[in-house]
Parts: C-alpha cells; structure tokens; sequence
C-alpha cells in the first residue's frame, strides 16, 4: 500500500511539472483566421517580417503577424506553397517552392517571377528548394534539378537520384560545397555543390496499408509511401546529421555515414515530420499532433495548450520565437531559457538525479538475462553448424511369423508332421535427415535438392530434407 501511494505521489509530481513546462509556452494564433497555413519564413535581420505560404498564395506580414498582406498568388486555390527560404547571398530575394513550379523575389515579395518549370506536371510540383553560395537546389516530384547560375538554366541529375520523389533538401551553411538531400527512396549527400551525388541512407518503401514493406528503387510511388520525412544539418557541427522518419529521429556524427536512432520517450506518435535546430544546437521535432523538444536523453512536449490537430511546419527565430503552421493558421509562442533550466535542475530532477539512464538499464537487462550480443553470435554459429549435420535414424525389424512351420496337408509324404525352419525376413531402413530451420540467408532457405543421382541446392520455404533409404533382404 506504501508503495502504491508513493508511485501516485511521484506521478502526480511528474504531470504537475510538464504541465508547468507547457504553461510557459503560450500559443497565439496569429495568422487573422487564415486557415490551412503550409509553410513559414521568418526574416533573420528583422523577426517581425514574416512569409507564410497557404494552399494557393502566400501572405507577408510586417508587424509580427497583426496585419497581413498577398504578395502571390497562384493560379488554382489547389496549388501548394510547399517551401519557402531566402537567398544566402542576399536576403532580399525569396524563393517559393510550389505546386506551378519555383518562384522567386527579389524585393522580399514586391514582385515575382517563375524561373524554373519542368516538362511535366511532376517535375513542375516543386517540393523542396535549397540555396548554398553557389548553387541552388529545387526538388520536384520528379527528381532534382540544380542551378549554377541563380536559375537561368537547370540540369537534372540522372545518374543516381533519377526520377524519385523529393521531400526535402538542406545545405550546411559553413560548408559551401555539402548538401543533403531526402528523397523517397533514402538520404543522399552531394560534396561538390549538387554535381555528384552518394547515397548515404537506404529508405524502405511501405504499402499504404503497412502490409508490405519492400526497399526496391522501382516500387510504384503511388501506392508506397516512404518512411523518410526530413533531412537537417547542424551549422555548428559539420560532423552532425539528423532526420525524422516515420519510427523517430536518427543521429549521425559523421555525415551520414553511420547513424544511431534517438529515444522515443516522450513523443506522441514515432512518425517525426520534421526537426529543427536552435543557434545552441537544441534540436525540436514536429509531428501532427504538436511539438517537441530533446533534454536529458528524453522528449517533451511544448504543445500541450496548442489547440491545433494537423501541424504542418515548424521554424524558429533568432529571439527565442517558435512558429507554427497548421490547418487552423499560424501559432506563435516564445520559448524561455529560465523555464528549461527550471525543468532541468527541477525538484523532479533533483529526486530522479540517481536514477540511472536508459543505456544503464539496457546494460543490466541483458547481463541480468545472459543474451549479450556476443553470445546470441555464438548461439547461431552453433545452430548453423548443427544444422548441417544430419540426424541418423536406424530401423531393423525381423518378421518371424513363418520362421518355424508344420508341413502338413498330405497323408503319403514322410516327414509331414516334422518342425521345420523357414525363411528369416528381416526389414530395414536409414533415414538421414537435416533441419534447415536455423540456415537463412536473406531471409530465404536453401534447401538440398535429391534427384536420384545427386544433391543439388535450391531456394525455397521448407526447412527439412531428409534421404530415406529402405530394404528387405531374405537369409
């Protein structure tokens, strides 16, 4: 009862400080009942200059969200503005990914022009745009198509990214020549400004109803959906990578070329949108349902007071300014450092300070259960090896039923009635048998093949051969 009383107590302790940890970031509803925002860009020299991109125009604001103006529109209120980012080499000049191609400005939305269109409607849905000092990087549903000359002409990689669909690319703005880039089919890395490419991570492609999964480049895209989300680059670590998929947030510290999968303790839902990263490095992550944060090896929400059911996009500021854009508009809220060190250094914190972390109790479960990875190694090499040698069955049965007989059945032969001694039969059989259950490459069995004459291996679904030799010699 002791026990019970004190787990309630704690509990109750650890809703009270996340919901304080949400307390503190208010949400403001800033877009004017501007509904179904996509995409945001906040004005780095001046945070009150905002770009927010909706289902068929795009709005700028010059006061932090309390007036609104178009400054784009497109042709169908069924086009997207999918993307929206700034130059680096002058931020005046504004690019617009969207569903009628890229659209830039040149006067922080003045006036605009269309500079890239591609020969079908695929590549003309422009999903994802990225510019480094010397080159600019559009994503379509059509592959990828890079710029060395601010968009007066384009090229199209062929060669290894081909016709797959783009999600997102992102640049490492201290590394001129590095981009990566997230297609539908994996995670690729250009060193030399988008003219050659490398794949860094293999995607698997999912059915829409989750009962396939398979990681062919040429699955149909209309009825596979990617696992894969969003790629992001740290500007403080040329070394660090993340991106967010549909079962959580992976790390890598060495530009993608091994990669380790972030907890996740305190996420809603395992399928991440995207993750964006503070000026310290802080990283955050959007789903469909809120935001959240990473500290102390766990996630929390900061959306817990958000009244916002399909988020979209996620951006920060220079200021602490958190934005977001969803189907009900634009929420802003102001992140405070004095809270998260409250949060870190905490009462909560100080009673859990020796508690030990995740990796200890991952540590101490498998030498509490025996199964290190070394000696679940050892086990399959054993299994292996005893799989190949068969088990040997040995029958011997002896028919005696006519082994002593009377000879009857005549009056005039001697000897009729005389015990006598007939033939001994004897039935044998070897059976040599081999299970196979163990033997899997691939993920597919490979099963020997007796054609009367000689064994031969096959491919197959069964697990058990077995050669069964049988006779019946007569003494």
């Amino acid at each position: 009862m002791r026990k019970l009383i004190v787990s309630l107590v704690l509990f109750a302790v650890m809703v009270w400080f996340q919901c304080l940890w949400a307390a503190d970031l208010t949400w403001k509803n800033i877009s004017r009942e501007n509904v179904a925002a996509q995409c945001i860009l906040i004005n780095t020299e001046n945070h009150k200059t905002i770009f927010v991109g909706f289902k068929g125009y795009i709005l700028k604001s010059t006061d932090a969200g309390e007036n609104w103006k178009n400054v784009l529109r497109l042709s169908s209120k069924n086009q997207k503005v999918n993307q929206l980012i700034y130059d680096v080499n002058s931020f005046k000049t504004i690019y617009a990914a969207t569903d009628n191609g890229l659209y830039r400005s040149q006067n922080l939305g003045g006036t605009w022009e269309r500079i890239f269109k591609g020969k079908n409607n695929q590549e003309n849905q422009c999903t994802a745009i990225a510019s480094s000092i010397t080159t600019l990087c559009v994503g379509t549903k059509f592959g990828v198509f890079t710029s060395q000359d601010q968009g007066r002409s384009w090229s199209k990689e062929v060669r290894v990214i081909g016709n797959q669909e783009i999600l997102n690319i992102d640049v490492n703005l201290k590394q001129k020549n590095i981009i990566y880039l997230a297609a539908i089919n994996g995670l690729f890395k250009s060193s030399s400004s988008g003219l050659n490419w490398e794949k860094i991570y293999s995607s698997y492609l999912c059915a829409v109803d989750n009962d396939i999964i398979d990681d062919r480049q040429d699955t149909d895209a209309e009825v596979k959906k990617s696992q894969l989300r969003f790629v992001k680059a740290d500007n403080n670590n040329l070394n660090l990578l993340y991106f967010s998929s549909a079962q959580g947030v992976y790390r890598s510290l060495d530009q993608g070329k091994t990669w380790n999968k972030l907890t996740e303790y305190g996420l809603l839902s395992a399928d991440v949108k995207m993750v964006c990263l503070a000026d310290n490095s802080q990283i955050f992550a959007l789903t469909a349902s809120g935001v959240f944060t990473y500290l102390d090896e766990r996630w929390r929400e900061l959306s817990l007071g958000l009244a916002e059911n399909n988020c979209n996009f996620l951006s920060l500021d220079q200021e602490g300014g958190i934005y977001l854009t969803g189907d009900k508009g634009v929420f802003k809220a102001t992140l405070e450092e004095s809270r998260v060190n409250i949060v870190r250094s905490g009462a909560l914190q100080e009673y859990l300070k020796s508690e030990p972390s995740i990796r200890d109790v991952q540590l101490a479960a498998i030498k509490y259960a025996e199964v290190s990875p070394e000696k679940i190694a050892l086990w399959r090499n054993k299994l292996t090896r005893k799989a190949l040698l068969p088990q040997l069955n040995i029958g011997l049965d002896r028919n005696t039923t006519d082994l002593w007989h009377w000879e009857g059945g005549s009056t005039t032969k001697a000897d009729d009635d005389t015990l006598r001694r007939g033939k001994d039969n004897v039935d044998w059989d070897v059976t040599l048998s081999w299970d196979l259950s163990d033997l899997i490459w691939n993920h597919v069995h490979y099963i020997p093949y007796w054609n009367g004459r000689s064994l031969t291996i096959k491919q197959g679904f069964c697990s058990t051969f077995s050669v069964h030799l049988e006779g019946c010699p007569t003494f």
